[in-house]
């Protein structure tokens, strides 16, 4: 490995381990040697989210920066040189492990449609938000552990889907009141009763705290539904598998828990990513 391409990594490193996550990014239940490349992985998606989110740019020009991504993206899979630490590494990790680029082109077009759209009609356009939003990159990460298969794809799925529904419990009023978005279905939300103004006015009336729990309870089902696949994974890889589930489902079981308090958002104790160790052995 180059000086270059050994830099790109250590940057690719320093982001991952400078951002706070309540799941494990990069971790030492990672082998050593595939750390780098999921920290590439990880920047390329901590980059397009904030420009999707983050700082006063306009619209346009939120789209404009996701589509230089793109294009840089294709050009460094075509062989050009980029002075781009990301994709520098992103290069060398996508070739050397036969990775699929249009999983990236998923997210950017996951993260490009955060721009332009505030709300969800149903259920079916939440879950097509979470087929490029989330579930790309956990079949990133089966084929980065030559773990690649439909039935590992299909339980892959669940549990990324379920950690972005997840995540949509955890940023109710954050998404609303920073960036207009509602990420429940529109026709649930109707059939309960329940209006904008009750979440822009954090209402804790029963109907919606009822409401905010089934939606969370639904997220957690998924979860469960795919846990074989941690079971299915040996080595490290499971583990860290295993641990994500585990804190997927405390969180779950946190918001749960908190009664009527909907609207703030739980992060994992020390004492619950303990628990996320001991239950990533088994």
């Amino acid at each position: 490995m180059n000086d270059e391409l050994t830099s790109a990594y250590e940057q690719c490193l320093q982001v991952a381990r400078s951002h706070y996550e309540n799941f494990p990014v990069a971790s030492w239940l990672v082998p050593k040697h595939l750390r780098i490349h999921v920290a590439a992985i990880y920047n390329f998606a901590r980059r397009a989210d904030d420009f999707a989110d983050e700082g006063n740019a306009k619209a346009e020009e939120r789209i404009a920066a996701l589509e230089h991504m793109g294009k840089a993206l294709d050009n460094c899979l075509n062989n050009q040189h980029s002075d781009d630490y990301l994709f520098v590494a992103l290069a060398n990790t996508i070739q050397q492990h036969k990775l699929d680029p249009a999983l990236f082109h998923d997210l950017l077009s996951a993260f490009k449609q955060d721009v332009t759209k505030t709300r969800y009609k149903d259920f079916n356009e939440v879950l097509d938000y979470c087929r490029r939003s989330a579930n790309p990159v956990g079949r990133l990460m089966l084929q980065l552990f030559n773990e690649s298969n439909e039935q590992n794809n299909q339980d892959s799925d669940k549990i990324c889907s379920a950690l972005q529904l997840i995540n949509f419990m955890q940023d109710i009023q954050q998404d609303l009141t920073e960036n207009s978005r509602i990420y429940f279905p529109q026709s649930e939300m109707k059939a309960a009763g329940i209006t904008i103004d009750d979440l822009k006015n954090q209402s804790t009336e029963p109907h919606v705290v009822a409401f905010v729990h089934q939606q969370t309870k639904r997220a957690r089902a998924i979860m469960l539904e795919g846990s074989s696949l941690g079971k299915r994974l040996k080595g490290r890889f499971g583990m860290e598998i295993r641990a994500i589930i585990s804190g997927g489902l405390q969180i779950c079981n946190t918001l749960l828990n908190q009664g009527d308090n909907i609207y703030s958002r739980p992060r994992l104790t020390a004492r619950a990513k303990f628990k996320m160790l001991i239950d990533s052995l088994y």
